[in-house]
């Protein structure tokens, strides 16, 4: 899943492991999710759109959501 935590994290001048503290999960977990080799659950997506004090949205691009007859 495509998702903008790289930029936001630079932004925020955040580390991947003051990230990973804020969030409850370790820093490789954050390297993962931001070089996108792991999807987050709903409840991590959740915490992060928390941290961020931005939509899960904002954050996360489905995929799906520019193909042919996706018509949601």
């Amino acid at each position: 899943m495509d998702n903008h935590l790289r930029t936001l994290r630079a932004q925020a001048q955040w580390t991947q492991a003051d990230l990973a503290q804020r969030l409850g999960v370790s820093r490789q977990a954050v390297n993962a999710l931001e070089t996108g080799k792991h999807d987050p659950s709903l409840d991590l997506a959740y915490r992060i759109s928390v941290v961020f004090e931005l939509p899960v949205e904002a954050i996360f691009q489905n995929p799906y959501r520019s193909a042919p007859g996706f018509d949601r």
